[in-house]
C-alpha cells in the first residue's frame, strides 16, 4: 500500500470540517491527517492485507459480542486524535462507557476520541511510519498497541509507559488489562 503526504499549510489551513466535507465528498479515497494538518492518501489494501483486516476484526467484534464491552471499529472509521491527527486504525476497540460519553454528532462525525485498543498490521509501504503511527496512538491515550507483522511473523506490542516489546513468532496475544479475556490466536494470521 502507498501513502502520499501534501501539505496544504502554505496555503491553507484546513479545518476540521473541511477535512470531513473532503473525505465525504471522495468516498473512495482514504485519507489520514498528521498532527501537522498535512493530508495523506492512501492507497486500497491488497488481497491479503484486507483478508487479515477482516479475520481480525471478526476475531475481535466475536469477542466483544459476547462480552459487550465496548464497541469495535474498522480500518474507515477516522479518529480526531487529542494532538489534531485524523487516523484510521486497521482494527479499533472502545470501551463502552467512554464511547457512550460522546454526543450524537461526535460518534456521526470523526469521533474525537483516542481508541482504547488499536491494531495495524505492516503493509509494504514501511516500517518506519507504522511505528511512528502506534507510538502516536500511544502518545494520544491508546492503552495497548499491537501491531502485527505477517510476513516476518513479529508483533510490537505498544503499551502507556512502557518500551515496545517485540515478540518473535508468538502463538497468540493477550488483549491484558484493556480487552478482557481477549485471546488472539496468531495460528491463522502466521498460515
Amino acid at each position: 500500500m502507498n501513502s502520499y503526504t501534501i501539505d496544504f499549510e502554505p496555503i491553507c489551513k484546513i479545518t476540521d470540517e473541511q477535512f470531513y466535507q473532503l473525505c465525504r465528498q471522495n468516498p473512495e479515497t482514504k485519507f489520514e491527517r498528521n498532527a501537522k494538518g498535512e493530508i495523506i492518501i492512501m492507497s486500497p489494501t491488497g488481497g491479503e492485507t484486507g483478508k487479515l483486516n477482516f479475520n481480525l476484526a471478526l476475531k475481535l467484534g466475536i469477542w466483544n459480542e459476547q462480552t459487550q464491552l465496548g464497541v469495535c471499529f474498522d480500518s474507515s472509521t477516522c479518529f480526531k486524535l487529542p494532538n489534531g491527527a485524523n487516523r484510521s486504525p486497521d482494527v479499533s476497540w472502545i470501551k463502552q462507557k467512554r464511547w457512550d460519553a460522546l454526543s450524537p454528532e461526535q460518534k456521526e462525525k470523526f469521533p474525537p476520541i483516542a481508541p482504547d485498543f488499536v491494531l495495524e498490521l505492516v503493509s509494504p509501504s514501511g516500517l518506519k511510519d507504522i511505528q511512528d503511527k502506534m507510538q502516536e496512538y500511544i502518545d494520544n491515550g491508546v492503552k495497548l498497541g499491537w501491531l502485527i507483522n505477517p510476513k516476518k511473523r513479529q508483533v510490537e506490542i505498544y503499551r502507556q509507559g512502557q518500551s515496545v516489546e517485540i515478540l518473535d513468532s508468538p502463538t497468540n496475544l493477550s488483549g491484558e488489562g484493556v480487552l478482557l479475556g481477549f485471546i488472539l490466536d496468531l495460528q491463522s494470521i502466521w498460515g
